[in-house]
């Protein structure tokens, strides 16, 4: 069975929401690229389509009813929606699960130092990267600085054209031979990764032969700019991602190159479906955007914190549910989610990784996965026949191009995704997204059509 190409079926109409979209989409993963930013942005345009802070709420004692949006922020890392639809809580919602984080290099919390009069940064590498892929890049610092006077210093260094940009070194070829006989994975090691940002000597007038003349001067300018000194270090959040903007690729502009496609080409689209929901759905509405999917969702922020069951439980409260365990239980296993994550896109120049039969094609809409995981289905959610007919159904009448996939050839890999958390409640969980090419590369690429379709999709599941 062969899905439409996706690009022939647009009218005029439809092809100019699809290039707004993707040019709005294009700015909003140039602007934000850390979890921080993501949820900073995504709250700015809930606020303006009408959400209230769900702390607001609870202090004020308000009562939820059908149409009432809330929000709920988890540290400023994940970041929960919800609009009450006409239907008891109890009956269920239908949502969306997105993360906002990225295979980036993290700084290290002890991490300036100088050899030969080179000042670098040491970093540790977040989530499944391929390490190679990482030098000789223009790269640029994101994040925060925490002080123990509880002042949180926003960092962003590389983006504004007239910023530094910073660097990891490589080897120059007139002296690789031994280090191109190595295995791709050895070719750069996790220790190597170093980034490099200075070389010029702190002059101090009667100390020429100051120790440590570059790491000197670095913690001044970082004391001028950001009003820090080396043990702030300690408790600063510094990502190291791609400098620059994302771009429209091809001579046709159908595609998009950017870094952090996994996930925000889904978290995007999964936040605008959400706030622009024309009417009071049927089912609660719920969008989740979730942070450190990258490295096992763990942690405070990660998906398999209560945060996701507390938020629930005080929607549930305000909307005259009751305080106890029962009408969750009921809510969340009578619930229907969309985990909306990325897939792998066919890529011919590496074909034999592909089962072709069974794998997504850019430009033909977005992409469900029944099951991902690897071997033998090991860690994935696999969605069951009769709801995979439900979600059929719901596309085809919305006329939503889809096209359903695997993560590649058995036994050649796989990967997972967050499904199989929200999938202990009970409820039905299937994975669908947008088709990648360079997954987890410093920069990747998607179609434009895939962005839009998983957009229109997404509202069509949010309506249901």
């Amino acid at each position: 069975m062969e899905r439409p190409n996706a690009w022939k079926t647009y009218t005029h109409d439809q092809l100019a929401e699809l290039n707004e979209f993707a040019d709005a989409y294009t700015d909003f993963i140039s602007q934000n690229k850390t979890e921080r930013e993501c949820v900073a942005a995504a709250i700015a345009l809930a606020e303006a389509a009408g959400y209230q802070n769900l702390d607001t709420a609870i202090a004020n004692g308000a009562k939820l009813e059908p149409g009432s949006r809330v929000y709920a922020s988890n540290r400023g890392k994940s970041l929960i929606l919800i609009e009450l639809g006409q239907e008891p809580l109890t009956e269920g919602m239908n949502i969306l699960g997105a993360h906002v984080d990225s295979p980036r290099l993290d700084v290290k919390q002890n991490p300036l130092e100088e050899k030969n009069e080179l000042a670098y940064l040491d970093t540790h590498y977040y989530g499944g990267v391929k390490k190679y892929q990482w030098v000789t890049l223009p790269l640029a610092i994101h994040g925060v600085i925490a002080k123990t006077d509880g002042t949180v210093v926003p960092v962003c260094v590389g983006e504004d054209p007239s910023d530094p940009v910073f660097v990891i070194s490589d080897l120059l070829i007139h002296l690789s031979r031994e280090q191109m006989q190595k295995k791709a994975v050895e070719v750069i090691e996790g220790e190597m990764l170093d980034l490099l940002i200075g070389n010029k000597p702190l002059v101090v007038e009667g100390e020429d032969d100051k120790k440590d003349a570059v790491k000197a001067l670095m913690l001044q300018l970082l004391a001028e700019r950001y009003g820090m000194d080396e043990e702030d270090f300690y408790s600063a959040e510094l990502e190291i991602v791609p400098a620059g903007p994302a771009r429209d690729l091809g001579f046709d502009r159908s595609m998009i190159l950017g870094y952090g496609h996994d996930d925000r080409s889904c978290s995007y689209p999964s936040l605008r479906a959400q706030i622009e929901l024309d009417a009071i759905p049927q089912r609660t509405a719920l969008t989740i955007l979730v942070d450190k999917e990258e490295i096992g969702s763990v942690g405070a922020t990660g998906m398999t914190s209560r945060f996701f069951e507390n938020v629930v439980a005080e929607v549930l409260a305000l909307a005259g549910y009751g305080e106890g365990m029962l009408a969750l239980r009921r809510c969340l296993a009578r619930s229907r989610m969309l985990s909306s994550d990325v897939s792998a896109g066919f890529d011919p120049s590496f074909a034999g990784s592909f089962e072709t039969k069974n794998a997504a094609y850019l430009g033909h809409g977005m992409a469900f996965n029944k099951y991902t995981g690897s071997g033998g289905k090991g860690g994935s959610n696999d969605a069951d026949a009769e709801y995979m007919a439900l979600i059929r159904d719901v596309m085809n009448k919305n006329g939503v191009n889809w096209q359903t996939c695997e993560l590649g050839k058995v036994d050649q890999g796989g990967g997972g995704t967050i499904a199989y958390i929200l999938a202990k409640y009970g409820m039905q969980v299937i994975d669908c997204g947008v088709p990648v090419l360079s997954m987890h590369a410093p920069w990747e690429v998607i179609s434009k059509a895939d962005l839009y379709e998983a957009y229109r999709g997404y509202r069509a599941f949010l309506a249901l």
